[in-house]
């Protein structure tokens, strides 16, 4: 049974005492786990008595942005909830992603899963795109769990997000980047009707000191303008090899400016085979082109569990892999492009997790050869002061 480190106990029990609120943790630091533990003491607080035709069971439901993260939660639920053998549970996924257990994304179907399963406690793994087909399915949710909640403030979803703020018995936002609202026109987590109140907010200096996660280290690569006749993806080519051969790390994570970007690297001959040459496997997905490895498209499932096996590759993303998303051993993020505080401090948070024996920092590259490197370079550095310098979580701000 694995042991709630000091953070994680603090998170269990605001939980304990208040039925709603934000709990503000970094990335890395066991926002997972924290759920894992509060849905393990709510399942088996239940009364066990199989006889009663109106047994007493819960149900839970775990909210991401994204289908990938939605199964990965899941597998990492199913695999760490202790539960009495008198009160299991059942699973069921609200989303249009493929999975081996039951899913649908009709309301009704939902309705016919609650009736059939109202012996059991209840585990509904949805995303925020698919919330509503819960709240038309008037389901009784008992816990309601939004990881990455930043996510929920979206026009598209905060009305399902009110809903069961308040329907829902308990109800907490986990994130390491709240998202606050300037004006009153559009909806942030500042807004304590809806998201409750701060019950915890966890500075990553302290889960740097415990060895929780690790201290990020900034490298700004200056890189000269290219005048020549080439194109601007065999410059692309040139400075991103060029940034690898600096770093000496085997598993290194390139955010893109675009889908097109990615594309157009690829295209080029020559990245294929000088990392190659240096004895790495080349992979990336976006929604366009589907995960490939080395040149070969492949299913997702293939893809991450060669991310979780392969021992030196390069993979290159424009924002599938930026958030909740656990890339094991990720010692490097290289930046192509310029994001948001959340953008930058989720992708940073990818490198930081422990880990690999030899690792002690998550390296951050930012090559700068454009006015983007540079204004991404200058965004980098001011992330990293925020959290991991002054212990303050990367806030977004709603200015119109």
């Amino acid at each position: 049974m694995m042991k709630l480190r000091a953070h994680q106990q603090r998170c269990l029990d605001a939980m304990r005492k208040h039925r709603r609120g934000q709990i503000i943790v970094p990335t890395g630091g066991g926002k997972t786990m924290c759920m894992i533990k509060d849905t393990q003491r709510e399942f088996n607080s239940c009364e066990w008595n199989v006889i009663l035709k109106d047994p007493d069971r819960k149900t839970v439901v775990i909210v991401a942005p994204r289908i990938l993260l939605s199964h990965q939660l899941c597998e990492e639920f199913i695999e760490h909830l202790d539960i009495h053998p008198m009160l299991q549970y059942k699973v069921l996924h609200v989303h249009s992603g493929y999975t081996h257990h039951d899913s649908t994304t009709r309301s009704s179907e939902i309705v016919d899963w609650i009736e059939d399963n109202y012996r059991f406690n209840k585990l509904i793994f949805t995303t925020y795109h698919s919330l509503h087909r819960i709240q038309e399915a008037d389901v009784a949710v008992d816990t309601i769990f939004y990881d990455e909640a930043h996510n929920s403030v979206q026009k598209n979803f905060i009305g399902a997000t009110e809903h069961f703020s308040w329907e829902a018995k308990r109800s907490y936002f986990f994130t390491a980047t709240p998202k606050h609202s300037l004006t009153p026109m559009k909806v942030g987590m500042n807004d304590e009707d809806i998201y409750g109140k701060e019950l915890v907010q966890i500075p990553a200096p302290d889960l740097v000191d415990q060895g929780v996660i690790l201290p990020p280290k900034v490298v700004i690569k200056k890189i000269d303008i290219a005048t020549d006749s080439r194109n601007k993806y065999e410059h692309d080519c040139d400075n991103v090899i060029a940034s690898i051969d600096d770093q000496n790390v085997d598993k290194i994570l390139i955010c893109a400016r675009s889908t097109k970007q990615i594309v157009g690297l690829v295209s080029q001959t020559k990245f294929y085979s000088e990392l190659r040459n240096r004895g790495y496997s080349l992979m990336y997905i976006t929604s366009k082109t589907g995960p490939i490895i080395n040149g070969k498209k492949v299913n997702r499932e293939k893809f991450f569990d060669t991310l979780k096996t392969e021992k030196k590759f390069v993979v290159m993303h424009y924002s599938i892999l930026s958030e909740g998303i656990s890339v094991k051993g990720l010692e490097a993020a290289l930046f192509l492009r310029n994001m948001d505080y959340i953008g930058i401090s989720q992708t940073i948070g990818r490198v930081i997790r422990t880990g690999a024996p030899s690792k002690t920092y998550g390296l951050v590259v930012v090559p700068t050869y454009d006015k983007v490197g540079i204004s991404t370079a200058k965004k980098v550095q001011a992330v990293v002061d925020t959290v991991f310098h002054k212990g303050q979580p990367a806030i977004s701000e709603i200015r119109r």
